[in-house]
């Protein structure tokens, strides 16, 4: 651990002493003013409208503005650790994703935080499982003749993703390791370049979050096979799981979290993960999921907390499989 992090999170734990000791009392002032939202990614993506999101349906419940803040960089990692390094008071709360919470740690040695010792889970906000998408003229009806036509040709599917180290890489893959499959994989800078590609028939399978596959879906540019969750989702109702396709151990989500800092008092987080809870029974804010092609997360506070923990330890050894070097 390097010195730095120990002393800025001793000195945010005594500074805060006082407000932990009176834990009723910050209960019945929180919050007394607005809450920042930090979404540690430029606006525009599915971060931002995650974060949005839930900001507009916190805002009510809590009685407070809550103002999103786009802070991003070094994929996420800027605007959690900002986060990270707060003030642990509920004040400055962070939207943050698979990638910064789970994959990170494994791109960034010299990360100015510890995931699991300077973040506090807060909520599970929201899911989406990714898609496995490939280019028309390859001939495959169904995620299980894609298994059969790489074992058939070792090495010669090429597999885009938006970068090394992405939910898109490490997804892809677990499912080549999982069905001991070789084939190239193909980072770009970004899901779009990538994607283009797909649909240019550079490459020709990727694995990707539904709602960059709606439109050249229904344009025929790209097929979809298969979704890597538990369930269909209501976005592409006619795509089958992977479990479905007959493929079995394999199942994906790209998650969305609401994270405060180490140290926030428990009536504090007690307030936030209520008011998260209630709005994601709202029928704007499901619809809105749906339409991504997600669901609302369905973890109490306690159980987000051992799923981040193993979600960390699952993206960390296959990133290790995957051969990914830190950034």
């Amino acid at each position: 651990m390097h010195l730095s992090k120990a002393i800025s999170r001793a000195m945010r734990y005594l500074l805060y002493a006082c407000c932990t000791a009176a834990t009723a009392v910050c209960a019945q002032t929180y919050p007394a003013k607005p809450i920042t939202l930090v979404v540690p990614f430029p606006p525009g993506g599915g971060s931002d409208l995650m974060g949005r999101l839930i900001a507009d349906g916190l805002a009510p419940r809590l009685g407070q503005q809550v103002v999103v803040e786009n802070r991003g960089g070094a994929g996420g990692s800027i605007g959690t650790g900002v986060v990270a390094n707060a003030a642990p008071d509920g004040y400055t709360l962070v939207l943050a994703s698979t990638s910064e919470i789970a994959i990170n740690p494994s791109l960034y040695p010299d990360l100015k935080y510890d995931t699991l010792k300077d973040l506090t889970p807060v909520a599970m906000v929201g899911t989406t499982p990714m898609v496995v998408a490939v280019n028309p003229e390859l001939k495959v009806a169904d995620l299980k003749q894609l298994v059969e036509l790489a074992r058939s040709q070792p090495g010669k599917i090429n597999v885009a993703s938006a970068g090394t180290g992405t939910i898109t890489h490490l997804s892809g893959d677990l499912f080549r390791s999982i069905n001991k499959l070789e084939w190239v994989h193909v980072p770009y800078k970004g899901t779009a370049p990538a994607l283009s590609d797909l649909m240019g028939n550079m490459v020709s399978v990727m694995f990707v979050p539904p709602p960059a596959t709606l439109g050249p879906a229904a344009a025929g540019r790209i097929k979809l096979i298969a979704v890597s969750g538990d369930t269909r989702i209501p976005a592409l109702p006619d795509v089958p799981t992977v479990s479905e396709s007959g493929i079995s151990n394999y199942s994906v989500n790209n998650w969305y979290g609401l994270f405060a800092p180490a140290g926030t008092p428990e009536a504090v987080l007690n307030t936030l993960s209520s008011a998260v809870a209630d709005a994601l029974k709202d029928k704007k804010v499901l619809d809105t999921l749906a339409k991504q092609g997600g669901e609302a997360g369905k973890l109490d506070r306690k159980q987000f907390s051992a799923y981040v923990a193993d979600e960390v330890a699952k993206w960390g050894k296959v990133a290790k499989q995957a051969g990914v070097k830190p950034q």
